[in-house]
């Protein structure tokens, strides 16, 4: 079944030919509980959308969205409100978190006593992490220690507030947002939340991606080189490179039980990886739709921007410059199926399935529906076993050869 197109997103300032104007959807995001929608329409802009979105929009196929100034902006639906935050910089990353709840005699106005909140992370321009708290559209916080421009965010998927952040100037920041800092203010200092854990050093491009694996312990960083590289989240040491691209890589995700690694390059080429034992186990080649397409085209029309995962692990969604979002199932080395885009940017997953979002060039954002799928019960009971189970302990069980195959995604 194709992705049918849902709905349109069009930013409501018009384009200008500048390059500080900067419209570029870069980044999209869903809060982890699906509740809230982010989208960096460019113009120094990120709208928060609540979730899903109204019937009259999910009907039409384009809407305008108008951006009036840096104030919270208001949308009528029960206690959620649609915002636009003003961030005064072109706007790269997004990442949602759950803010740890607030204790008796906390003066942080930011949450209710003894509520979790919702932050929204953006990566900005001039190398700040500005942190804003979703339901009222305030900042809280920014971070500083960037040198150069903050490509990608993504916090740890246990909830914990630990953030990575990954930048132009060639590191990885590990921030942690619950422990506070000093910062000097005139000649009194200021007690402000997150503290640098630790940076990241060993590539020697701008780093495009980053991605912590669902069981908190790896963290994958893309550049523009040919390998990517893994990381311990317990340590913040390199585990390993990982090898076999013939160009840049430029997105990288992990499967929701951890056992599985996508990274995609501008070779036209999605490489399914084991993060425990370093080994390929599939190559996903992005070849024309149409055979009767020039051949002589330039390579680069292939190239790949995005890659992520379906919420139950089975479907890979992939965007490229031939202006094409494919879907791919797990277990096949062809599409299941396409839509036309252009201009796009990235994907990404609603949580709960059923929806992927895509970014483009232009500053949209567009809804498509995905296949929704019933896992079968041999593919939740490995899920299951592999959100804690590494390869190593899955090979040391005492169980037959071919059960082991399969629980290590060997059986394609």
């Amino acid at each position: 079944e194709e992705p049918v197109l849902l709905a349109e997103l069009k930013p409501g300032r018009p384009q200008r030919y500048d390059w500080k104007s900067s419209c570029e959807t870069w980044s999209v995001a869903f809060s982890p509980d699906g509740a809230w929608f982010a989208w960096s329409q460019g113009h120094c802009v990120v709208k928060l959308i609540p979730w899903p979105l109204g019937e009259t929009e999910l009907g039409c196929k384009t809407l305008e969205r108008k951006s009036r100034g840096g104030k919270a902006e208001t949308r009528s639906r029960g206690a959620a409100k649609e915002k636009t935050l003003e961030c005064g910089q072109i706007v790269w990353g997004l990442a949602f978190s759950a803010w740890p709840a607030a204790e008796d005699g906390d003066t942080d106005p930011a949450c209710a006593v003894g509520l979790p909140c919702l932050v929204l992370a953006t990566g900005l321009n001039d190398g700040q992490i500005k942190v804003w708290e979703v339901q009222t559209g305030h900042l809280l916080f920014s971070l500083l220690g960037h040198q150069d421009v903050v490509r990608d965010l993504s916090f740890a998927p246990n909830g914990s507030p630990i953030l990575v952040s990954a930048s132009r100037d060639k590191t990885l920041r590990v921030w942690d947002l619950s422990r506070d800092v000093l910062l000097p203010s005139g000649d009194t200092f200021l007690l402000s939340p997150g503290r640098q854990v630790q940076v990241l050093s060993g590539h020697v491009q701008w780093v495009y991606c980053c991605s912590i694996s669902p069981d908190c312990s790896m963290l994958c960083s893309a550049a523009g080189e040919k390998s990517a590289l893994l990381w311990s989240m317990r340590s913040y040491t390199l585990i390993r490179r990982l090898e076999g691209h013939q160009s840049s890589v430029v997105s990288c995700d992990f499967s929701p039980d951890s056992a599985l690694l996508v990274t995609a390059s501008y070779d036209a080429c999605v490489i399914m990886w084991d993060p425990y034992t370093g080994e390929q186990l599939r190559t996903l080649r992005h070849v024309p739709l149409h055979s009767t397409l020039d051949s002589s085209s330039e390579i680069h029309t292939s190239s790949l921007r995005s890659v992520c995962f379906s919420p139950e692990g089975l479907y890979l969604a992939t965007v490229a410059d031939d202006r094409l979002l494919r879907i791919w199932a797990l277990e096949l080395r062809s599409p299941v199926a396409f839509a036309p885009m252009t201009n796009g940017l990235c994907c990404m997953y609603f949580p709960h399935g059923g929806f992927i979002a895509t970014g483009t060039r232009d500053g949209h954002v567009q809804f498509w529906t995905a296949p929704r799928v019933l896992s079968s019960l041999k593919h939740l009971c490995r899920k299951a076993l592999r959100t804690f189970l590494t390869t190593y302990q899955v090979l040391a069980l005492p169980i037959p050869r071919k059960l082991k195959e399969f629980l290590t995604y060997r059986t394609f």
